[in-house]
């Protein structure tokens, strides 16, 4: 199955701007708070945010259950109300991926993107397999989530240039596989976007990437999007600059090996005023008492930035 030429359009153009994955707020008893998971697509939507990503990395996608997953997927398409675009998050077994992609596009989701396959003996060529046999089970758009360098340019080639396929986000900083994709797909449909957030955007720029995916969209939308503006400017001192001002915050999120990478967006909506639960297992429920402060710190040195800005 293929998806409409418009909707395709509409999907692509939004890859090529900011893909912001939305938290999943969590009640004391640990279920899903779906108001206040609400309230956060709301304000991002009403942020700006071109591409709104739920049951992303950053919505605890794989400590969720399948339900989890489809109910988090409605909430955000009804919550961005047509402000910006909402792409479903969905992976698991290919049936799992295939059932939960149809019911995200009844539910008035515009795209699924497809987590990147966990499994320790995914062969290379079957994992492209993989992505390809749900792009042509769906009659939305697919974007490919690549979190590896172990598929070969031939393999990610076919992906990226599969008729519903709106994008490949293309989370690996290994930079000379990215060129040589870019290269070996000129005058192609392939769409290539920095799946490494603002810290990774420029140098992906720089290479012929399009859009980066963020997770900081959920504490403050308006910093990703000047990274974003400088960069379609073309401008990169000002992108670095911009990158600058939230490297603090980006790299407490890359402690642990990256586990503490939600628990830093989680505990800074806390700061601000939307708690959010802690980040379930296996994910780092909290930070520590210094790293809460130095947290506070980056948060507060923002909102004093803002105000001398106004």
């Amino acid at each position: 199955m293929t998806s409409d030429q418009g909707n395709q359009g509409k999907v692509r153009s939004a890859l090529r701007g900011i893909s912001g994955v939305h938290v999943t707020a969590w009640n004391a008893d640990g279920e899903a708070d779906w108001a206040v998971t609400a309230k956060i697509v709301a304000r991002i939507a009403q942020a700006g945010i071109h591409n709104i990503v739920s049951a992303g990395n950053t919505g605890e996608f794989y400590p969720m259950t399948t339900d989890e997953v489809v109910r988090s997927h409605a909430v955000a398409a009804q919550a961005a109300a047509g402000k910006a675009l909402v792409t479903a998050g969905i992976g698991r077994s290919l049936r799992e991926a295939v059932s939960t992609g149809k019911l995200a596009a009844k539910a008035g989701c515009d795209a699924v993107m497809v987590h990147h396959p966990l499994d320790p003996f995914a062969a290379p060529q079957s994992q492209a397999d993989y992505i390809i046999a749900i792009a042509e089970a769906l009659t939305i758009p697919l974007v490919a989530y690549i979190r590896s360098d172990a598929i070969g340019v031939k393999d990610l080639v076919r992906v990226a240039t599969h008729q519903n396929v709106a994008g490949v986000k293309f989370a690996s900083n290994n930079m000379m596989l990215l060129a040589e994709c870019v290269r070996a797909t000129q005058g192609t449909s392939a769409n290539w976007i920095c799946g490494l957030a603002e810290g990774w955007a420029a140098p992906f720029y720089a290479l012929g990437a399009r859009g980066f995916t963020s997770g900081l969209i959920n504490v403050a939308p308006e910093r990703s999007l000047a990274v974003w503006r400088a960069l379609e400017k073309g401008d990169y001192a000002a992108a670095r600059i911009e990158v600058d001002a939230i490297a603090g915050f980006e790299t407490l999120r890359t402690k642990y090996g990256n586990g503490a990478n939600v628990t830093v967006v989680k505990e800074a909506l806390g700061l601000l005023g939307t708690n959010v639960g802690p980040v379930r297992l296996p994910g780092l429920p909290e930070l520590n008492a210094a790293e809460k402060a130095e947290l506070r710190q980056i948060v507060s040195g923002w909102g004093a930035q803002r105000a001398a800005a106004e």
